[in-house]
């Protein structure tokens, strides 16, 4: 279903367009960087809090044939939502709802014994079998098997594929520092995942998909995209790093567009202290505006003084603190009207900040940016419904 684009200038507090034109466009770039490997779009954390569903379904549009989330109840809504292709799982802790996923034919990531004994209890309660996917540590430290451990973590699987509970779907790693061109642990990362491959396979591991790339290694490493490659921040137009290149020089265009409307504009002194602590105090006699959004809706305060957004044509900054529901920034004696709009960050080809401006000014990454914008803003979604096919 597509909807009309709203009309930018209606005096809405605080909105956050979520061009899905632009996103089927990066998933369009980003198969071509892969013609040999399916392609997953990764849409945790409601899709890098752009909108899990919507995304999802544009995804696939444009030929996504598999979609990854972290957490099993974040399938499982998108399971209901009427999402049925393949559709993967990873962040797990005991007691999790492993029969729920079984049962929603949903890939689930077993990095240890325990795991792995879960699933294969909940497949047997729900007479069904899993699809299990192995996941390997290769040298990020984080979720996955030890190199030590993997032949025990193989050994288990294929005896409860042998009985018919589970299915090794996938084997799978996760990289470091992909997002460093030329960083030493990624040739390690791929030597040791090629040798954890070659053991399960070895042993009999019949995987349907193993894969290793994430959004910068998709971009960067063709030798890392063998059967899959998993694109999370790429699929939402933003660089994983400044160092691979801006958005544009990639072939992305950014999906979000955040704005909001001038909630008051009024004329001070010089030497008037703005927002709290009085961080910022004015040089001079000025018109100051009210922006109607602060960190309870995903600005970040550590932008205090530094923030920039788009007001009238010109770059302003925020002036003093971000509180919790508004901010200020000093318009230099201009007067625009209460309900002008002030556009945070989009695509940067109107003269806007983007979130990777955001993410300098704050000292964090534009991932964070996107995904920390809260409930309160509400995402309107643009779609000609154009899927380039």
């Amino acid at each position: 279903m597509s909807e009309t684009a709203p009309v930018r200038s209606a005096p809405l507090r605080a909105r956050a367009e979520i061009d899905l034109d632009a996103l089927r466009a990066n998933v369009r770039t980003l198969r071509a960087l892969a013609p040999g490997a399916e392609l997953m779009a990764v849409v945790k954390s409601d899709a890098y809090g752009h909108g899990a569903v919507r995304c999802a379904r544009a995804a696939v549009e444009a030929g996504a044939t598999w979609l990854g989330t972290a957490t099993p109840e974040e399938a499982l809504a998108l399971r209901a939502a009427g999402l049925s292709g393949r559709l993967m799982c990873w962040l797990w802790a005991p007691g999790g709802p492993w029969r729920e996923a079984v049962e929603a034919d949903l890939d689930v990531a077993v990095s240890g014994m325990w795991a792995l004994r879960e699933v294969t209890d909940a497949a047997r309660a729900a007479g069904a079998r899993a699809r299990v996917q192995l996941k390997a540590d290769t040298g990020l430290g984080r979720n996955g098997c030890q190199p030590d451990d993997w032949p025990e973590l193989v050994a288990e699987a294929l005896r409860a594929e042998a009985e018919g509970l589970v299915k090794v779907t996938g084997l799978w790693s996760h990289l470091a520092c992909a997002d460093e061109p030329g960083h030493p642990s990624i040739d390690a990362q791929l030597t040791r995942f090629r040798d954890m491959i070659a053991y399960a396979e070895r042993q009999g591991v019949r995987p349907e998909v193993r894969h290793i790339a994430n959004s910068p290694a998709t971009l960067t490493r063709p030798d890392a995209h063998l059967d899959l490659v998993r694109t999370g921040i790429a699929v939402y137009g933003i660089s994983p790093s400044p160092e691979l290149g801006s958005a544009a020089d990639l072939g992305l265009r950014p999906v979000m567009r955040l704005s909001a409307s001038l909630a008051l504009v009024k004329h001070v002194s010089g030497g008037h202290g703005v927002s709290y602590g009085h961080h910022y105090v004015t040089p001079g006699a000025t018109t100051l505006g009210l922006v109607p959004v602060g960190y309870a809706d995903g600005i970040p305060r550590h932008a205090s003084g530094t923030g920039p957004v788009l007001v009238g044509g010109k770059w302003r900054t925020v002036a003093g603190r971000v509180a919790m529901d508004q901010f200020v920034v000093d318009l230099g004696g201009d007067e625009p009207a209460a309900g002008d709009e002030v556009v945070l960050f989009g695509a940067g080809d109107g003269g806007e900040p983007t979130a990777e401006d955001w993410a300098q000014a704050a000292g964090t990454i534009a991932y964070e940016i996107v995904t920390r914008i809260g409930t309160r803003v509400p995402r309107v979604y643009l779609d000609k419904g154009d899927t380039g096919e």
